[in-house]
């Protein structure tokens, strides 16, 4: 009897031993859980672009890849003639397309540095009767006549090394055309700082009665701070906000750059984190009340896409695709009615061979955007 109490009584105590040591088993997994019963960590989302709406071209161009399409005006003569000017860098050409239907007419041009020759045309801008164009391996601005194509000036020869982009608009007894210069090193390298003070040029013109003559040529491009330009190419001015932007296609530094209309970085910026290519063709519906929008082109040859802005507080406000139209590179938004496109045409170059047009009009409805011309809610 008395063994069994012995052995009764260690049996308790084994017990109690064992509870106690699982109770610490206990705490100490708590304390310190295992690799796989730990929380997993928290993985952040890479940003996406905002979703975009398709709007199908109401027409494209016929394509032909060898001229390597680059940027697109319009010219209309008010009574019948309404013409879509393309600048064709192999070919060294301007293409005439009718801008109602996208027919070939004809081209104007051809390889040379002669005055009305061509070599590697790039930016154009038509204001007034002319058409003005940027020649990369020319080096120069040129100013041709319309219909004509009678070649009228040469500019910037002696200053310009790899230009691009045109902006312009009328002052005073002339013009003042804004040029993006995208020069490199020897080693075709972005330059140091202190050497991009030159991506941007400024030139004053008069017109002495059909005669232009430069009466002011400016460097421009800051050596320091986020208003530096580093891959310029496209650019567009807003004159009644006193306003430049300068897209920015370097991949450290994908924004719009904000200038004045003296050629002056005003510290702002635009478009930061919404671009995800590059920023390339620019064009803006400026209302007469104020009211307008920007386009902003982000290039990619699989997600092209337009970003379309506010006016005056440069919010995104929706962005559009076409079905076909892609890597672009220059636009031209023309908000007047044209045969056809009663609200406006919007034309897009797609992939260097053709131009897509669309539906100004059915762009805005698509982004459910006040056109110009519809009165505004009180």
């Amino acid at each position: 009897m008395a063994t069994m109490m012995r052995t009764s009584g260690f049996g308790v105590l084994s017990l109690l031993a064992l509870a106690l040591l699982a109770a610490c088993g206990e705490q100490g997994r708590d304390a310190a859980p295992s690799p796989s019963s730990a929380p997993a960590p928290l993985v952040e989302t890479a940003p996406t672009p905002r979703p975009a709406t398709e709007v199908a071209e109401r027409w494209l161009t016929q394509r032909d890849e060898g001229d390597n399409v680059d940027s697109v005006a319009v010219w209309s003569d008010g009574v019948e003639r309404n013409w879509l000017l393309a600048t064709a860098k192999e070919s060294d050409i301007l293409i005439i397309y009718d801008a109602a239907t996208g027919e070939r007419l004809g081209e104007a041009g051809g390889t040379g540095n002669a005055p009305g020759r061509l070599l590697r045309p790039n930016g154009l801008f038509v204001i007034d009767d002319l058409v003005w164009i940027v020649e990369r391996d020319n080096h120069r601005l040129q100013a041709l006549s319309l219909p004509d194509f009678a070649p009228l000036g040469i500019f910037g020869a002696d200053v310009l090394v790899k230009p691009y982009g045109l902006w312009m608009e009328r002052a005073d007894t002339g013009y003042r055309i804004f040029v993006t210069d995208s020069y490199e090193t020897v080693d075709e390298q972005v330059p140091p700082d202190a050497e991009l003070d030159g991506r941007l040029h400024r030139f004053d013109i008069v017109d002495r009665d059909g005669r232009f003559e430069l009466v002011e040529h400016r460097r421009l491009g800051p050596t320091e701070g986020v208003g530096r330009l580093f891959k310029v190419e496209s650019l567009w001015g807003d004159p009644a906000n006193d306003r430049l932007l300068v897209a920015d296609e370097h991949p450290d530094a994908l924004n719009l750059k904000i200038f004045d209309l003296e050629g002056r970085f005003t510290g702002e910026t635009a478009l930061d984190g919404e671009l995800f290519y590059e920023p390339e063709g620019t064009a803006l519906d400026a209302c007469e009340d104020g009211r307008g929008f920007w386009v902003v082109t982000d290039q990619d040859h699989l997600d092209n896409r337009f970003l379309v802005l506010d006016r005056l507080g440069l919010d995104v406000l929706g962005a559009f695709t076409g079905a076909v139209t892609a890597n672009t590179d220059g636009v031209w938004l023309h908000p007047a009615p044209l045969p056809g496109f009663p609200g406006g045409a919007f034309y897009a170059v797609h992939d260097d061979g053709n131009v897509g047009a669309f539906d100004w009009a059915e762009v805005q409805s698509a982004l459910n955007l006040t056109p110009c011309t519809q009165d505004v809610m009180q």
